[in-house]
């Protein structure tokens, strides 16, 4: 009896913990960690994309210097704004990031509506690549921000559906993770678009 017990108690609480979470929580947690790192590489791409269209841009509208300035100080505050893995679980941390980003997206808006008042710079093969490239960043970003949502959504469910709540809680515990939200002003209505003078 006491041999069938030394086999059979191990077997069980070996498989009482595999279906607790214990391994999936921190997997889960390491994906949304890897996701985040996505999107601030996302970020960081664009950010070193800015000098050089601030570059091509100045070369074109030396008067336009104004706005110029605006996203080269926009990109400064938004490259001083970090958010470390371990403040994913912070909404408010997450929400200054995403200002800082907002302000530096609206700040190179601006930018590309000043190119449309130079035909010649339209036409420049160095700020066309340069504005595919920021388009394609762009659409990274907006892709990378979605993976770490549905990442997040992932691990947070995870987190509180059973069995995974008792391995999240009493060993690891384990606090939600915050989304990525838009704090642009106006992000949540479409854009009206007017063709015409």
């Amino acid at each position: 009896m006491r041999r069938l017990v030394r086999v059979v108690l191990p077997a069980m609480l070996a498989l009482g913990l595999s279906g607790c979470g214990i391994n999936t929580v921190p997997a889960k947690e390491e994906a949304v960690k890897a996701a985040w790192a996505e999107v601030q590489n996302q970020y960081q791409r664009r950010a070193d994309l800015i000098p050089n269209l601030v570059a091509t841009v100045e070369a074109f509208a030396k008067q336009e210097k104004d706005v110029l300035v605006e996203v080269t100080n926009a990109r400064a505050r938004a490259t001083q704004v970090t958010l470390s893995s371990e403040q994913l679980n912070d909404p408010a941390a997450m929400r200054r990031f995403a200002e800082a980003q907002g302000a530096l997206s609206q700040s190179l808006g601006r930018l590309l509506l000043v190119v449309e008042r130079y035909p010649e710079l339209k036409s420049n093969q160095n700020f066309l690549a340069l504005q595919a490239q920021l388009e394609g960043t762009e659409n990274r970003i907006a892709v990378a921000r979605r993976d770490y949502n549905r990442a997040v959504q992932d691990y947070n469910t995870e987190i509180r559906t059973f069995p995974s709540i008792i391995a999240a809680k009493l060993i690891y515990g384990a606090q939600p993770k915050a989304p990525f939200e838009a704090t642009t002003p106006g992000a949540e209505t479409a854009p009206k678009v007017k063709f015409g003078a």
